[in-house]
């Protein structure tokens, strides 16, 4: 069967693979069809608006507008830049906002004290100032112990880092803590020593730029300067509150016979080897000053410091051992033998002193003067440690002579400055050589000192050390001269000692209240050797003879009767103590001294309590003899007689005025003193004419109370006064008790019945004693105030006629009050019947005046007088 015949459309269908489009050029191609379409729609989403700097609001920010918990989290960033530009945003942040400090100052110091040991410098260095300018300033009054916890386990870390640079930062962040908060050094010195022995140990490996090695060094000095027993020689150095702060700061967390003690001591020992080690490296450098730089020089001198007060240590340690025997664990003497004196004695003191082989310039005689100083602190100390053969101890001496009397190589200013720092220290030896006695070095160092002591400057560090070596010498002097005081040694002995107590006035007065240290320092060395000068006759005219120079510094009278008061007044009040001390120990004081002590005592700016020292001291100097009886009284009245009060205290009395109330008690303190003098009546024959004759001149109501008072205290019953005595207190004592009445309102009638409890008995009690033991006086008084009605009676009348009677009727009810008040005293009130007719005569006078047509008097002034007629009428019956 034949197969049927193709389709042709399919045929030919089948014969075309690809069907060919034609394109025109132009156009663009449409995609393949197996693209995948990219293209993505959407809608647009809206959000309620937020914002960064909107949840900062009401937040510290920096200039970059960075919180401090953004710039903390930064500073933990890889890049270094970033870092450093944290702590600065950190650091203006804390100045700008100190609130933000103290609110978060735990946080930021746990955060920044993890880059005490950064790799990079400038970010230790930025937080180094951080720390000093912000942090520590601001928080040193807050929980130091806390901040201290803080910071030190990361700066002993840094400590042991490989890096040098962070090890020698490590140190200056421990001495910023140590700054600021000096009581930490206790709890960690020990790790702190062991540390700066590590660090110097392998100073030959990585140590080779001496900058690095002197930075170490200084704050090893620093370290070994805040040990108690160093305290003596910093406190040379470091007078205001920060060293003060420094010198105390490991004695209140350590006692000396603690077992932290004796390790420190075990630290300083092993320190030793090590310093001495790098104190040979140095020896070439100070055969050749010429290869000497800056910090080579300051590496050697950090070094000698550092042996010199770990020897000082040593001292203090084998002295504390000398005290107590039993104690256990002291550092073995015999150490000293191989690392000091075997180093220090066979290199270092053959050179010594170093003198320049050629012409130095001012700097490198600074230095070098400062170098043979250092050493000679360092040899002095050691020989109280084990004591120098003769001929090195000869070398010192020498050396010790040419620096007193300035022959070292001294050119600039500066020069001068570092020779007195120097010198300073080495003061302290030369009263432990002349306590040796020894002949040769008295005649040599005696004058040496005297030179060096007047040439310092008024409150200078130098003079005040002077003044210490002075008063430490004063023993061995006395000692020396109660042996023996014809022999050459004595005269230059005695001749010191004159020529330092000749110089204490003047310094005194040239101080004045500017340097009250210094002040201090002089008057205490007054005191010692006024106490010396009781033991010694040939110093006692030497000493006798310094109040006529002292008036100036107590107070001086000027022209016209005006007191000018000297520097006593503003010193403090030990400084007064020590002064008035002082008078005790006059063998004589004489009047014009004794004046200028009672003229400053009349100062309003004085304290009582000094006032009362000053009479208290005076006394005791008289009961010994040091002052004549006629002298002493005559203060006594002086000061009763000058002192000035308050003028509002005459209108209301002594209770009204502190001032008031000081006066009263000096006047019972002088009554009391003159009541022990001896022979009352001896007494009263040499005041009673200088007492009339001031109360004569009518001084203030205060002061006639007190010198009538000091008349009472030592007069008797019957009274030992005068019959001229008397006749004059007739008439002002009638003066005085109507002047009392008159300024002083009695109150008793309104409070208490008493006369005793108001104040005008205070000033009428000395009248009546004398009233009491005289009969005559009170006959006179009597009479006197009678005698005053009549004469104003008799006045003649004028236009001003209503202001007269006023007068008149004053001065009558007055002379009443005064009679009232006589009659109330117990004491009077027996004697008054005696009076009668004295009495009697001036209420009859009243009367007349009442009834008198020649004075105008209207109804109501009358009857007044008639009630003062009726008062005295009742005490007559």
């Amino acid at each position: 069967m034949p197969r049927a015949k193709p389709n042709a459309k399919k045929q030919k269908q089948r014969g075309v693979d690809f069907k060919k489009i034609r394109r025109k050029i132009g156009r663009k191609l449409p995609p393949p069809n197996n693209t995948t379409n990219t293209e993505i729609k959407s809608k647009a989403i809206i959000l309620p608006e937020q914002s960064i700097a909107a949840e900062k609001v009401g937040l510290a920010v920096n200039k970059k507008g960075l919180t401090l918990k953004e710039l903390l989290q930064k500073t933990f960033h890889h890049n270094a830049k970033v870092r450093r530009d944290a702590l600065t945003g950190i650091k203006d942040l804390f100045i700008k906002y100190p609130e933000e400090l103290k609110l978060h100052k735990n946080a930021a110091i746990d955060k920044l004290r993890q880059r005490i040991g950064d790799d990079d410098k400038v970010v230790r260095k930025s937080l180094y100032d951080i720390f000093k300018s912000a942090i520590l300033r601001v928080c040193e009054e807050d929980n130091q112990e806390l901040i201290v916890s803080l910071l030190m386990p990361y700066i002993f870390n840094a400590m042991t880092h490989l890096s040098v640079d962070i090890r020698i930062m490590a140190f200056d962040f421990l001495d910023l803590v140590l700054e600021f908060y000096p009581p930490s050094f206790s709890s960690y010195a020990e790790k702190i020593f062991q540390n700066y022995e590590d660090i110097l140990r392998k100073n030959q490996y990585y140590l080779q730029d001496k900058g690095k090695l002197k930075d170490a060094l200084a704050g090893l000095v620093r370290c070994l300067s805040l040990l108690p027993w160093n305290k003596g020689e910093t406190d040379l150095h470091d007078k205001d509150e920060a060293g003060k702060r420094v010198l105390h700061a490991f004695e209140a967390d350590m006692s000396v016979s603690s077992n932290g003690f004796s390790h420190i001591i075990k630290k300083l020992k092993d320190l030793v080897p090590v310093l001495t080690n790098s104190l040979q490296e140095f020896i070439p450098l100070i055969h050749d000053m010429a290869s000497l730089e800056v910090k080579s020089f300051g590496c050697l001198v950090s070094i000698l410091h550092s042996i010199d007060l770990i020897v000082r240590s040593f001292i203090y340690w084998i002295d504390k051992e000398s005290e107590s025997p039993s104690s256990q664990g002291g550092p073995d003497v015999n150490v000293w033998d191989v690392t000091i004196f075997s180093v220090l004695l066979k290199k270092l003191f053959p050179l010594f002193p170093l003198n320049p082989v050629h012409h130095l310039s001012s700097k490198d005689c600074d230095r070098l003067d400062d170098l043979n100083m250092v050493i000679a602190k360092l040899f002095f100390d050691l020989n109280e440690l084990r004591c120098l053969t003769p001929d090195l101890l000869e070398k010192l001496l020498d050396f010790l002579e040419s620096a007193l009397l300035g022959k070292a190589c001294r050119v600039a200013q500066s020069g001068k400055a570092v020779w007195e720092k120097h010198l300073v220290q080495l003061l302290p030896f030369i009263p432990k050589f002349i306590s040796r006695g020894e002949s040769f070095w008295i005649s040599r160092l005696l004058p040496a000192f005297t030179e060096t002591y007047r040439e310092s400057k008024p409150g200078s560090l130098l003079k005040l050390a002077c003044l210490s070596a002075i008063e430490d010498m004063l023993s061995p002097i006395q000692s020396m001269l109660s042996l023996d005081t014809t022999t050459p040694e004595s005269f230059d002995l005695q001749d010191a000692l004159i020529a330092w107590i000749s110089e204490l006035p003047q310094l005194l007065i040239q101080l004045g209240d500017e340097n009250p240290a210094c002040s201090q320092a002089v008057l205490r060395l007054q005191l010692r050797i006024g106490q010396r000068a009781l033991l010694n006759a040939s110093l006692v005219s030497v000493y006798d003879n310094m109040q006529y120079s002292l008036q100036e510094f107590y107070s001086t009278c000027e022209e016209g009767g005006n007191i000018c008061y000297g520097p006593f007044l503003r010193l403090p009040k030990e400084s007064q103590e020590f002064s008035l001390c002082g008078l005790y120990y006059f063998s004589q004081l004489d009047m014009p001294f004794l004046k200028s002590i009672a003229s400053c005592c009349l100062s309003p700016d004085l304290d009582p309590h000094v006032l009362f020292r000053i009479i208290e001291i005076l006394h005791s100097a008289y009961r010994e003899g040091h002052i004549k009886i006629a002298d002493h009284l005559s203060v006594f009245i002086s000061l009763v007689l000058r002192f000035k009060l308050s003028p509002a205290v005459g209108s209301a009395g002594l209770k009204s005025c502190p001032l008031s109330q000081t006066f009263k008690s000096m006047t019972s303190v002088l009554c009391s003193y003159m009541s022990q003098m001896g022979d009352n009546y001896l007494v009263l024959k040499i005041i009673e004419k200088a007492i009339i004759d001031q109360i004569m001149l009518k001084p203030p109501l205060d002061n006639r109370c007190s010198l009538l008072r000091m008349l009472v205290t030592v007069d008797s019953k019957p009274t030992s006064l005068s019959d001229q005595s008397i006749v004059v207190l007739g008439h002002y004592l009638s003066e005085y008790l109507m002047d009392a009445v008159q300024c002083i309102p009695d109150d008793g009638e309104q409070h208490s019945p008493s006369i005793q409890s108001t104040a005008l008995y205070y000033y009428l009690l000395p009248c009546f004693f004398l009233l009491d033991r005289c009969h005559k006086l009170m006959n006179l008084v009597l009479k006197t105030m009678g005698s005053a009605i009549t004469d104003s009676s008799l006045l003649p009348i004028s236009d001003n006629c209503t202001q007269q009677t006023r007068n008149w009727l004053i001065r009558v009810n007055i002379i009443a009050s005064v009679i009232v008040l006589m009659h109330k005293d117990v004491k009077l009130q027996q004697i008054m019947p005696i009076f009668k007719e004295d009495i009697d005569n001036i209420a009859q006078k009243v009367l007349t005046l009442q009834l008198s047509e020649r004075v105008r008097l209207t109804i109501e002034e009358k009857h007044k007088l008639q009630c003062t007629y009726d008062k005295l009428k009742i005490i007559t019956r």
